[in-house]
């Protein structure tokens, strides 16, 4: 299991152990681990490989200097590019540069930026080590150093960066400096102390790459409560519980897909389908106009108007392609009295924002309530904008699901879960770290909260439902591009049969480990 913290949290913790180690501990043990690391990714050629190393000021610095003697040592060629004023580094990163400076590693000249790029330029690197920016860093990288992360970033072998890629926000997975900032895009990352939130989400995704967590041996008094988790199937296996031969389909729960205006049947029957890969009993789809009398693909959907369906008969999925109009006002005020399990997706966020009204029926509501928005929809149900959500998607969340009594799933790159607060306890959140730009393509949402839909009828709590409709979805993706079918020009469809292999895997999993 994987703890995420934040900034001011990995400090907190530092300071903690520091305090009862000699100096210099946690910096020569985090040298170790990234030089370990990086001796496992040059896999060939170890003693010859040529490894370029960039050190800034500060402890990141120092973690950079330790790095590479290291590497020297075990027999790399490595080069080392400096921009520390070593009369303003920190007494320990001082200490690593003095003791780089007697290895066999060789510094290079960086007394203009164009011996810096000459330097970079000059070797066909077998890796290039980052260690220019911490976590500490606030503002956009500009100038000189603006101008070597442009070069690093157009070579074409490994880069790992320490802690994380010089520029990345690992509170939020932002660039610093927004638009017009910069960030190492690094293959691989190994932080320190403890995983970073934005490693996992948003711009983190395309720059931190492979993630490796060393916990520099800290006594894990010195962490505090948990409340920020990186989602993964131990959260969530144990809900999905192996089926008894003696069950039949009312065993498994009842769903029904609300929406379907003119024109958008197709989410209906998209989240349907998906209710049905992934397990439902029964699946009804339930249209607001123009409804179908079957499903030609999926003849095992169940299509009913709105007007006369029972709303308290099923796990409710509303949302998909209802439209704005006043009749779909009207139909999900209806379904938000039902007393069933709710799954609030596209449309349904749209007629709450704009009406307090609803908000106020979704925050009464005692059933387990799930919504699912990507970041447009989460911004106008905080009044925000779409940026303001992106710049801190944990934090966005948490204010969602407290401000709706929900459970909330921001959609994106590193979806995130939330959990509202209860009785002053801070509700935990989860990074999901599953999932690539397949997705990014028309119908996924609707497949997702299909997905939401059947496992909440299976008698999931919504917790577990979030965290394992979230993982599947992004993992299906995942296989899928791994078996060379995407990710440009995948289809919503081709999900659900992945999700139905990768929901089965899990639950013959647990099975055999039961036996």
């Amino acid at each position: 299991m994987i703890v995420l913290h934040t900034v001011a949290e990995t400090r907190a913790i530092e300071q903690s152990a520091m305090g009862s180690l000699p100096p210099r501990t946690l910096m020569e043990r985090a040298g170790k681990a990234a030089a370990e690391l990086a001796l496992g990714m040059l896999l060939k050629n170890k003693q010859s490989a040529s490894v370029l190393v960039l050190a800034g000021s500060g402890n990141n610095g120092g973690d950079a200097f330790e790095t590479a003697t290291h590497l020297a040592h075990a027999g790399a060629k490595v080069s080392v590019l400096s921009y520390a004023q070593a009369e303003k580094q920190p007494d320990d990163a001082k200490a690593a540069l003095h003791i780089a400076h007697r290895s066999p590693a060789r510094f290079r000249d960086v007394s203009s930026p164009e011996a810096s790029l000459s330097a970079i330029r000059s070797t066909q690197w077998d890796l290039v080590i980052d260690g220019l920016f911490g976590i500490g860093l606030s503002k956009p990288i500009t100038g000189d150093l603006e101008t070597i992360i442009n070069a690093v970033n157009t070579l074409t072998c490994p880069v790992l960066a320490l802690d994380t890629p010089s520029g990345l926000n690992v509170d939020t997975g932002a660039i610093s400096g927004g638009t017009d900032g910069i960030a190492i895009r690094a293959t691989h990352t190994i932080t320190f102390i403890a995983g970073k939130p934005g490693l996992y989400t948003l711009q983190g995704r395309d720059h931190a790459g492979e993630v490796t967590v060393a916990s520099l041996d800290i006594d894990p008094q010195h962490y505090p409560a948990r409340s920020c988790l990186l989602n993964e199937v131990a959260l969530f296996s144990d809900a999905l519980k192996p089926r008894l031969h003696d069950s039949h389909k009312g065993s498994y729960g009842n769903v029904a897909i609300v929406g379907g205006a003119q024109g958008m049947a197709g989410a209906v029957i998209l989240a349907g389908r998906a209710a049905l890969h992934a397990g439902a009993g029964r699946v009804y789809t339930v249209f607001l106009e123009n409804t179908p009398r079957y499903d030609s693909i999926q003849p095992e959907l169940m299509c009913r108007h709105a007007h006369d369906f029972d709303f308290s008969s099923a796990v409710l999925v509303v949302g998909p392609g209802l439209g704005q109009s006043r009749g779909a006002h009207d139909l999900l005020a209806k379904t938000l009295n039902a007393r069933q399990p709710i799954v609030l997706d596209a449309d349904a966020f749209n007629l709450i924002a704009a009406e307090p009204g609803l908000q106020q029926r979704v925050r009464n509501r005692r059933e387990p309530t799930l919504m699912t928005p990507h970041p447009l929809e989460a911004a106008r149900l905080l009044s925000i904008s779409s940026n303001e959500v992106q710049a801190n998607r944990i934090d966005a969340a948490r204010k969602l699901a407290n401000a709706f009594n929900a459970t909330v799933i921001l959609k994106g790159s590193g979806s995130i879960i939330a959990e509202p607060d209860v009785a002053g306890s801070k509700g935990m959140s989860y990074v999901n770290p599953t999932g690539n730009p397949a997705l990014a393509t028309a119908g996924t949402g609707d497949v997702l909260a299909g997905l939401c839909g059947a496992l909440l009828a299976q008698g999931l709590l919504e917790k577990e439902t979030a965290l394992a409709a979230t993982w599947l979805h992004g993992q299906a993706a995942d296989e899928l591009v791994r078996w060379g079918k995407g990710p440009i020009g995948l289809t919503a469809n081709e999900l659900m049969p992945v999700i139905r292999m990768l929901l089965n895997r899990i639950a013959a999993n647990k099975t055999a480990h039961e036996k």
